[in-house]
């Protein structure tokens, strides 16, 4: 650590920390910030309950991060690397077909929207509808992220081209950009009504309203 380092942590008023426990706590701060970020949204989520669940005080805060935007942004990046992980778990599981694959990863949403209560929705998704009072570089990321998203459901449906699954002449592109457009909007009404409900309904639909193509063995 260097003298200007030092320096910061004597203002704020607490120890100097090794490079793991400075890790440790970042990371715990960044954790915080999903779990409140996608029950309560950005500008619900108070900076004071964000630290209070990891027994953080506010000066250790503006250590890590410059401000809430600042955090946000990096609260955001943490989720979406998790959130690829799990796409990928499930979207490039070439032990069954590209189709099954969409399924299996609809089911493993709904099973988390449970298991927290439908309490916590999609980050992205709860971000986008504060897009309008966050700065630009929001409305940038979340497109970054979404677009990334819906780049892997289009590989996946290429692939169920390839296996026979899909019609040849489908979209893929515009398939792809339909799912996340209705999965966003399923994970909200979940919310709303607290039940799994219209997240089969979406995706059993939009499973169902796919052209399909001539099989091939997997």
């Amino acid at each position: 650590m260097d003298t200007s380092e030092k320096s910061i942590l004597k203002k704020r008023g607490r120890p100097v920390l090794g490079v793991e426990s400075k890790q440790n706590i970042r990371a715990a701060l960044i954790r915080s910030g999903v779990e409140l970020f996608t029950e309560k949204g950005f500008l619900n989520a108070g900076l004071d309950e964000i630290l209070r669940r990891v027994n953080v005080p506010k000066g250790s805060f503006y250590y890590y991060f410059k401000s809430k935007e600042a955090f946000g942004l990096a609260v955001l990046e943490s989720y979406t690397q998790y959130f690829n992980k799990k796409i990928d778990h499930w979207l490039n599981n070439t032990e069954i077909t590209p189709i099954k694959r969409i399924e299996d990863f609809t089911t493993d949403a709904m099973a988390g929207m449970e298991r927290y209560n439908y309490q916590r929705g999609c980050l992205v998704g709860n971000l986008g509808h504060e897009v309008g009072f966050l700065s630009e570089r929001y409305r940038h990321e979340l497109e970054q992220v979404l677009q990334g998203w819906q780049n892997k459901i289009q590989l996946c449906l290429d692939q169920a081209k390839e296996y026979g699954e899909l019609c040849i002449d489908a979209d893929t592109q515009k398939l792809a950009a339909f799912f996340w457009i209705g999965w966003e909007g399923a994970v909200l009404r979940s919310r709303l009504v607290k039940s799994n409900k219209p997240l089969e309904l979406f995706s059993q639909q939009y499973i169902a309203s796919l052209p399909p193509g001539k099989k091939t063995a997997p």
